[in-house]
């Protein structure tokens, strides 16, 4: 039997394109996948209030799909036309809270903290995403010709970037590196900082400067080395400004430690997030005692795939 063609629609984000994959990869579907983009017009005007129509949004090349996975606000109209000019039956999947009516997709993925409900939604612990423990593993040795080498364990420092809610000025990064460092004081181990696409370089620039050279820090954005520190670490720091990444690291079953940064506007939706992991004892607050302690990997990517599977028959 041959697989089923998916089509991606998100706005290029790094979060949204983990989610998208994630999912089709757990589904076992062909895909590909496209950036969206909205027609100047229709930009600034949120989807509760556009046509389902062509004139929203640029047209890009489809043929031949079954299952639409969406992600973003700049995807939802897309969404819903594509599947409305289909000619065949297509299921269409968002996720995050599309902000309209529910019944306009098949399937909804959204995380508990985003607190939407219908028939159709599939509530998440976190966000879903597109790392696997098979890769994890694959890349366990990949750090070795990059860390010290000598007998200390090794911790990571996963880094996001700034955001509309959170400033990576000097000043927080300094309070995060500065309860680091009396860790690393404390406990002797080796530090690992790995950043993301948001962070900037004068962000690496600065844990470079702050740490020296008995430290390692990843310069660039680079997926094995991402992956190899998940599978070498005892313990995992993570910036509080990532939902994806902490859920990305829960998959480890790893204790994580949280960095927080005082936000810059209310986060009220972020903190619902992070107290839901702190409850299921995925995560702790830095600066807080250092401990050993166990729960569940936390896979939501194919618990959620398994779930449509069954409701498709695929």
């Amino acid at each position: 039997m041959s697989k089923l063609k998916g089509i991606l629609l998100t706005e290029g984000m790094h979060g949204m394109i983990s989610q998208v994959e994630g999912l089709a990869k757990a589904l076992d579907i062909d895909f590909t996948h496209h950036k969206v983009e909205l027609n100047n017009f229709c930009k600034p005007i949120p989807p509760i209030f556009l046509p389902v129509s062509q004139i929203v949004y640029k047209k890009f090349d489809y043929s031949g799909f079954d299952v639409i996975i969406s992600c973003g606000r700049k995807s939802i109209i897309p969404s819903i036309h594509l599947k409305k000019i289909s000619n065949k039956n297509v299921f269409n999947i968002h996720i995050q809270d599309p902000k309209v009516r529910l019944d306009n997709f098949d399937f909804i993925v959204a995380p508990e903290h985003d607190d939407i409900q219908g028939q159709n939604v599939i509530k998440t612990k976190g966000a879903i995403h597109y790392l696997t423990e098979n890769e994890i593993n694959e890349n366990k040795n990949y750090l070795n010709s990059f860390i010290k080498k000598d007998e200390r364990e090794v911790w990571a420092l996963i880094l996001g970037g700034p955001t509309k809610y959170y400033d990576y000025s000097k000043k927080n990064l300094k309070y995060i590196f500065s309860i680091i460092y009396k860790l690393l004081q404390k406990y002797n181990f080796q530090l690992v900082v790995i950043p993301s696409m948001r962070t900037p370089t004068r962000t690496i620039d600065f844990a470079n400067e702050y740490f020296g050279e008995n430290h390692t820090i990843i310069k660039n954005v680079d997926k094995k080395a991402y992956l190899s520190a998940l599978a070498i670490s005892k313990n995992i720091i993570v910036t509080c400004d990532s939902s994806s990444m902490i859920s990305e690291v829960a998959l480890t079953g790893k204790p994580i430690y949280v960095a927080n940064i005082l936000p810059k506007r209310n986060d009220k939706r972020f903190q619902k997030f992070r107290n839901l992991f702190r409850d299921l004892n995925i995560t702790r607050n830095l600066g807080e005692e250092v401990e050993t302690w166990n729960y569940q990997k936390l896979d939501e990517t194919n618990r959620v795939a398994n779930i449509i599977k069954k409701k498709i028959n695929l």
